[in-house]
């Protein structure tokens, strides 16, 4: 995608380049699409929230509402995939170890049928160690916001 304003290309990742940087998969891979990426700097990620999702069946039956702290790893994952496309071992398995989660907020609910914007912004890097803030949006609008660590471990491929 080209912005006109600042004329910058933004790259973007689908599910299958997603696949190829983290380990996540269903019913854990929260994160279907990777946007706006800016190097390890900031990226965007897409979720697609349908009613389908595993966790729906008892969070609530009556009232499906995500677990914030699905959200939080959506955010976490969309940060650990910009992590890992900018590592220079591309021949190795990198796995994501969340640190810490420090001022999560959850503002709205996330509900079927919303579309999840994960705003994601590095605060810091230090060695494999990543800080991240996250903002979680529909349509524009904030549902919920963390600042998390993780800690990136890389090992050989099998």
């Amino acid at each position: 995608m080209t912005m006109t304003a600042t004329n910058l290309n933004y790259e973007s990742l689908d599910i299958e380049q997603i696949k190829k940087l983290i380990p996540h998969r269903y019913p854990m891979l929260m994160v279907d699409r990777i946007e706006k990426i800016q190097s390890d700097e900031s990226a965007v990620g897409i979720k697609g929230v349908t009613v389908n999702e595993p966790f729906f069946q008892g969070h609530f039956p009556n009232y499906p509402v995500m677990p914030g702290v699905l959200i939080v790893e959506a955010m976490a994952q969309t940060a650990g995939v910009i992590v890992s496309k900018f590592l220079k071992s591309e021949d190795k398995e990198k796995l994501v170890y969340f640190m810490s989660i420090d001022e999560a907020r959850f503002r709205k609910p996330v509900l079927p049928g919303h579309v999840l914007e994960l705003h994601v912004t590095k605060i810091q890097n230090r060695r494999n160690v990543w800080k991240y803030k996250g903002e979680a949006k529909v349509d524009g609008v904030l549902h919920a916001e963390a600042i998390f660590t993780a800690m990136i471990s890389v090992s050989e491929a099998k």
